[in-house]
């Protein structure tokens, strides 16, 4: 809205996986966390993922809306950069030029990026400045807007399309004037219209061709479901290959096609509702929390994205803010470790009145952010939230276990065997004896020390004894974390292992790369063995040549996993292998990968047919295909889609040959003559070819 931010997820179904498995599949660190640096300028934002995003494990950072907006006189309230007058990108936050370097910046550090994109609206009407920061030429009385350009004609008018004189909102229960009539006084775009529909894909797609990842739909309650499936429809696939990662800004409230849910085929959803029951349990008792998830009314998990705040919220109080102290603290730590949702870490600047503007010079321009300053609250970098992203990182796919409440403020639980947090909402330190479900070991307590590259650890540590119970003391407004992935230094056997420890197997890697003097290839991967994508947890390959690469680690039984490789020099610094992640599965008995830098071997030898079955009543003039994550399935490419035969018009069928021990997703769709396409709604499908000649999937139309 004319305020409001978080990430996003797309129409195509790649990204409408969300960013965890977006992230995975198509490069960068592989993390789901995202951080959103409101309002920081692109220089500053730069740095930050250079020196703390990337090394900390966060996946994306959601930066504020590149384009030229509305400048007013005076104090420079935050809001002008949801008012924008062109599309061009010199904004408050930097140029053109500044905002394509940090992007290559980001990447450089196994970051995407996430743009927010205001495309429901242009500027206000009752706004009277003709300035702009980019100086961009525009008229509100006359909707002119040279730049990109649009005119009267693009835009929502009365009574063809609102029903109201004066375009306000009257009825939020009417779907025809939320998305027709002018949201706060904001000229609304006719996104019904082919040419507003290209205008706005040429600009996202110029984002994307500068690298930009995905985005966060700002006021996207407001634009027409079906008219956001066309603008993304329209967009190219990003730099690593994915479809643009979508988040739609969807207030909560109302029901049918204004109900949240009703926004799911678009992308994924802000998560407001997660934000509201974060506010009201860490204002309240925690030990609610047990149950925390789609029960309590939220959207689905792979659809929300997970927020404790953003830049609207915290200032008209509906939800935990920085001046909340140790609950805000506490709250996004829970977020981070309960593993429900696609969790945004916000970062903005202090203020004091609700219009604040960021730190700035006289003409507005953002300055250089300055964590030490108070003027700026970077949340992202406090330690115990920053190092929960790698905790959290390291428990991607456990279960929650081990909970433990004292009926009020104080909570522990683990993820499954490799992560545990306890957590003291209360006035008084909690003492126990613990179930971490942590093998046996010391553990750095990640809240108030930091891991080091070696497994050891800067401060505090946590001794698990042999039955997996640790004695704990919780301080007061506090918490302590610890977990398995490169922060712990078990005890060592007894005796020398003699064979990869029970339920592994031992997966050998070649790779064929002639690397740079002074550099070394390195392994990395989504499960902990492999580093749970933590360079600097990566494993450490030998060769004899510099050129062929060699090593083997003990994996986890008949798993699938992603994994890639990478260049590291003597200070650390890391170069990664582009283009997709590799898939494997280790099977029952391991084996041997050889793979050669760039290249994907698909992560095994030999194909397996698979048959698809689809079960789906096509109208007439319709067939059904199936698109995928795999270039064999078209890449999520529709124009490459694998056609499917049918007797009948209600029974498809069609065999394709895939990569042996690879994991993939698949969506089926329907294609009428013109080419004009019908995704089936819900999440990707998911399914691994393993190591069988054939393999079978009967789906039916959802």
């Amino acid at each position: 809205m004319a305020g409001a931010v978080v990430p996003l997820a797309a129409v195509q179904p790649a990204a409408h996986a969300g960013p965890a498995a977006t992230a995975a599949a198509s490069g960068g660190n592989g993390g789901d966390v995202t951080a959103n640096l409101f309002m920081w300028n692109w220089p500053s934002v730069a740095d930050e993922c250079t020196t703390e995003l990337g090394p900390k494990g966060y996946g994306s950072v959601l930066v504020s809306p590149p384009e030229d907006s509305i400048r007013l006189a005076g104090a420079h309230p935050w809001w002008e950069i949801y008012q924008p007058v062109g599309y061009d990108l010199d904004s408050r936050m930097g140029t053109e030029a500044q905002f394509r370097s940090m992007v290559t910046a980001c990447h450089a550090a196994g970051v995407k990026v996430y743009a927010d994109a205001v495309i429901n609206h242009m500027s206000g009407n009752d706004q009277s400045s003709k300035d702009s920061y980019g100086g961009d030429g525009f008229d509100v009385g006359s909707k002119s807007y040279g730049q990109v350009p649009y005119t009267a004609s693009d835009f929502h008018t009365s009574p063809a399309n609102c029903p109201n004189s004066d375009l306000a909102i009257d009825d939020w229960n009417s779907q025809t004037q939320v998305q027709e009539c002018d949201l706060s006084n904001l000229a609304d775009l006719y996104t019904e219209t082919d040419d507003v529909r290209g205008k706005i894909a040429g600009y996202l797609g110029k984002l994307i061709g500068y690298g930009v990842d995905g985005f966060r739909v700002d006021a996207a309650k407001h634009i027409n479901q079906s008219d956001l499936a066309n603008i993304e429809s329209r967009l190219p696939d990003t730099q690593w290959g994915a479809r643009p990662y979508v988040l739609q800004e969807i207030a909560l409230g109302g029901s049918g096609n204004l109900a949240p849910s009703a926004f799911e085929s678009n992308g994924s959803v802000i998560g407001f509702d997660y934000a509201n029951a974060m506010k009201s349990q860490f204002q309240g008792n925690i030990a609610n929390l047990k149950t925390f998830g789609q029960s309590w009314g939220l959207e689905p998990s792979d659809k929300d994205g997970a927020m404790v705040t953003n830049h609207d919220t915290e200032r008209n109080g509906s939800t935990l803010n920085y001046k909340n102290g140790s609950q805000y603290t506490l709250a996004t730590e829970f977020m981070l470790a309960w593993g429900y949702g696609a969790p945004t870490v916000y970062s903005g600047f202090a203020f004091n009145g609700s219009d604040d503007s960021p730190p700035a010079d006289g003409n507005g321009l953002v300055t250089d952010t300055d964590c030490t300053s108070g003027a700026w609250v970077c949340t992202d970098r406090v330690r115990g939230i920053a190092n929960m992203v790698g905790w959290h990182n390291a428990a991607q796919g456990q279960q929650v276990a081990n909970w433990w409440d004292n009926g009020a403020n104080a909570i522990a639980f683990s993820r499954g065997d490799r992560a545990w947090i306890g957590i003291d909402n209360g006035d008084s330190a909690v003492t126990g004896t613990f179930s971490t479900g942590l093998a046996a070991g010391t553990y750095c307590d990640v809240v108030h020390a930091d891991p080091t590259s070696d497994g050891g650890c800067t401060g505090a540590t946590v001794t698990v004894g042999a039955d997996g119970r640790a004695a704990v003391t919780v301080p007061a407004h506090d918490s302590v974390a610890l977990y398995r992935a490169g922060t712990s230094t078990t005890t060592p056997p007894t005796s020398p292992p003699t064979g990869p420890p029970a339920g592994t197997v031992a997966e050998t890697f070649h790779e064929t790369e002639a690397a740079p003097s002074g550099r070394q290839v390195y392994l990395v991967g989504s499960v902990p063995a492999l580093g749970g994508w933590d360079t600097g947890q990566a494993i450490p390959l030998d060769s004899t040549d510099g050129t062929h690469w060699s090593g083997t680690v003990d994996l986890p039984a008949n798993t699938s996993f992603e994994y890639k490789y990478i260049l590291k020099d003597a200070s650390g610094n890391v170069t990664w292998e582009p283009g997709d992640n590799h898939t494997a599965d280790t099977g029952g008995a391991g084996g041997s990968l050889d793979d050669t830098w760039g290249v994907r071997s698909g992560g095994g030898s030999g194909q397996v047919a698979v048959a698809f079955h689809e079960a789906e009543s096509a109208p007439a003039g319709q067939k059904v295909y199936v698109a995928g994550s795999v270039p064999a399935l078209g890449s999520w490419d529709t124009g490459q889609a694998v056609a499917l035969s049918s007797a009948d018009q209600a029974h498809w069928s069609g065999t394709v040959d895939l990569p042996a021990n690879t994991s993939f997703e698949y969506k089926y769709i329907l294609k009428d003559a013109s080419g004009n396409v019908t995704w089936e709604s819900g999440a990707n499908r998911t399914a691994g070819t393993g190591s069988s000649a054939t393999l079978t999937l009967d789906d039916t139309w959802k």
